[in-house]
């Protein structure tokens, strides 16, 4: 008899039950009639063994396809497609949550910004709130809660895992969008178990009452047909449906007469839709707020550029006046000179012309005249380098003052980067570092502006240098408690160290423990050739025998490949549940040492199985040995 090396992954329900028939339930309870009639249970159907058969082909024959839990039922932990880790989608979940409980009357107070990092308390809420829509009698435990909420989920049909530890710390950026995304599985069942509640599943009509009695059968007979079909084509292997989904379709849309140009116009207008909210979303991204700050700042640093420069122009337009009230002051006085002089001339000139001359007077004349010109030009040549040389002092003047309100503007740049101007800035301290134009001060001096700014930056920088002593000092302490931080580290990666060593030593004990299997199942391999033998010579003897005698035989050999397929069953269910812990051991650090105390308990679960097997094996064999007998003593 040819046999198949077995191994069990999964803890699925067996194919044949715990609860199996042995020699001593099957036997008759008359002991005289040894021979009497087997109670044996009559074999499942090739449709119930394709209803059981979740362990693939090595299960047995007779299902077609391998089970959703693949090879031998071996269990697969899914990975969530959804990206919960993408902060837009976070915030999406965020906002249809806090949407849920709103339209749902939540008893409390949830915004979006407390969903960003809710407490444990505030998730437990959500939670009870959500889950009392389902069960309305629901009353959320009280103990170990960080075991219980995965439990539920579980129970739900939540087919993503929910460590415990995520539990504990449930508002913190790495459990956070997980227990969100449970949330959101959650929120959909209670959608789905509203939109269903009240119906009928198989004989309601899916029609929402807007149609007639026949329409609603006519889809559930759609409905039903569809089914059938696609569950036939699943049982043969089939994974997808494509051809039955069109056909479904196309019947839907000539059942409910459905306009396809609408449907399309229908969609490209949620397509639109979709785009516009999407380019909202990227304008909403972008700070405009931020923007027209600083569009702000820059107009009020032109405003005050442009005050200051007219300001500037009306103290130089001042001066230009007043300059030009003096040189009309002058010019009247030089416009009355001019009229003294020239009724001076005229009375010179009658007396000249009235009286005469002696030649000593006109050489006296000429003599005071040529003095007087020459007086005239040296006082013209005065004038003329005293006004060039105002000139010259007014263009020095204004090229000083450029240069001045340069310096003051760099110095008015650097405050303002540094953030001391104005008065209200974060550093000014209610200080006013600005220095204004000599027009708004007057006549003010350097040591004013000095005893302004330098005073007030010598006690900034000395609240500076404390600052960063202190800062200095927090470093130190920071960098101590990073010196523990790794001093702890190094400790649990010695811990992590021995715990793989555990690990090593509890492989190798399996490796023994599978050893010892396998001796064993050699054993249990040359007793059923023996076995085999004997019946073969039975077979042999009993040909020539009674009617009975070959109903009794039948009997037995139906027995014995119940008890032989009971033992390799059982066999493999050893090997795949002693495998199952190892990869489990692996791959699961947290649950190694409740695996390890797990472990004396199967293999208990195992002696026991096999001393069962072991008394049916030698119950069957002293069955035989009396059948042979009584053989022997008819023939």
């Amino acid at each position: 008899m040819s046999r198949r090396p077995s191994r069990r992954f999964s803890e699925m329900p067996m194919r044949v039950t715990d609860g199996r028939m042995s020699l001593v339930n099957a036997t008759p309870q008359n002991k005289d009639n040894v021979f009497g009639k087997l109670n044996i249970p009559k074999p499942q159907s090739g449709t119930s063994e394709r209803r059981t058969s979740f362990f693939g082909k090595g299960a047995g024959g007779g299902g077609q396809r391998n089970s959703l839990f693949g090879s031998y039922g071996g269990t697969e932990k899914i990975k969530d497609p959804r990206p919960l880790h993408d902060k837009t989608f976070v915030q999406q979940c965020i906002k249809q949550l806090c949407e849920f409980l709103g339209d749902n009357g939540f008893p409390g107070t949830i915004t979006v910004k407390s969903l960003q990092s809710p407490s444990t308390k505030e998730f437990l809420k959500i939670f009870e709130f959500i889950y009392s829509l389902l069960d309305p009698t629901f009353q959320l435990p009280t103990a170990k809660i960080e075991e219980e909420i995965p439990r539920m989920f579980k129970d739900l049909g939540y087919p993503f895992p929910l460590s415990k530890s995520s539990m504990y710390s449930i508002g913190a950026p790495h459990t956070w969008p997980q227990a969100l995304g449970a949330l959101i599985w959650l929120i959909d069942a209670v959608k789905i178990f509203n939109s269903i509640k009240g119906q009928n599943l198989l004989f309601a009509d899916f029609s929402d009452g807007t149609s007639e009695l026949e329409e609603g059968v006519e889809y559930n007979k759609l409905f039903l047909d569809y089914c059938s079909k696609t569950y036939n084509k699943f049982m043969q292997g089939a994974d997808t449906f494509e051809d039955e989904d069109l056909d479904y379709i196309s019947h839907l849309k000539r059942l409910y007469n459905v306009d396809e140009a609408l449907l399309e116009s229908q969609q490209e207008k949620y397509r639109i839709l979709i785009e516009e909210v999407e380019r909202l979303e990227k304008e909403s991204h972008t700070d405009r707020l931020m923007a027209r700050r600083t569009e702000k700042l820059r107009l009020q640093t032109d405003l005050q550029k442009l005050q200051s420069y007219r300001t500037h122009m009306e103290s130089f337009k001042s001066h230009l006046e007043s300059k030009a009230a003096g040189l009309s002051e002058e010019m009247e006085a030089a416009d009355l000179q001019l009229e003294s002089l020239k009724q001076e001339k005229a009375r010179l000139q009658h007396i000249l012309e009235n009286q005469k001359f002696t030649p000593a007077d006109i050489e006296r004349i000429n003599r005071e005249r040529n003095e007087l010109q020459q007086t005239v030009s040296s006082l013209s040549r005065n004038l003329e380098e005293a006004q060039q040389l105002a000139w010259n002092e007014e263009i020095t003047l204004v090229k000083t003052k450029e240069r001045a309100e340069v310096k003051l503007a760099e110095y008015h740049k650097l405050a303002r980067m540094l953030k001391l101007i104005p008065q209200s800035a974060e550093n000014a301290c209610g200080h006013d570092f600005e220095i204004k134009t000599v027009s708004d001060y007057g006549p003010t001096t350097a040591t004013q502006i000095r005893t302004q700014i330098q005073n007030p930056l010598k006690n900034m920088l000395v609240d500076v240098e404390e600052e960063f002593s202190r800062m200095t000092n927090m470093k130190l302490s920071l960098e101590e408690t990073v010196e523990q931080v790794k001093s702890n580290i190094s400790e649990k990666m010695n811990d992590i160290k021995q715990i793989k060593e555990q690990i090593r030593r509890l492989d190798q004990q399996l490796e023994n423990d599978m050893q010892e299997m396998a001796q064993e199942e050699e054993k249990w391999a040359a007793d059923v050739d023996s076995a085999e033998r004997n019946k073969k010579l039975l077979e042999k003897k009993v040909m020539d025998g009674y009617e009975e005698a070959e109903e009794q035989l039948k009997a037995a050999q139906q027995q014995y490949h119940l008890v032989l397929q009971e033992t390799k069953e059982e066999s493999r269910l050893v090997a795949n549940n002693l495998t199952h812990v190892f990869s489990a051991a692996v791959n699961h650090l947290g649950i190694v040492e409740k695996q390890c105390n797990d472990q004396p308990k199967r293999m208990d679960k195992v002696n026991e199985i096999i001393r069962e097997d072991q008394a049916d094996l030698q119950q069957l064999k002293e069955m035989i040995e009396n059948f042979v007998s009584r053989a022997n003593s008819l023939n």
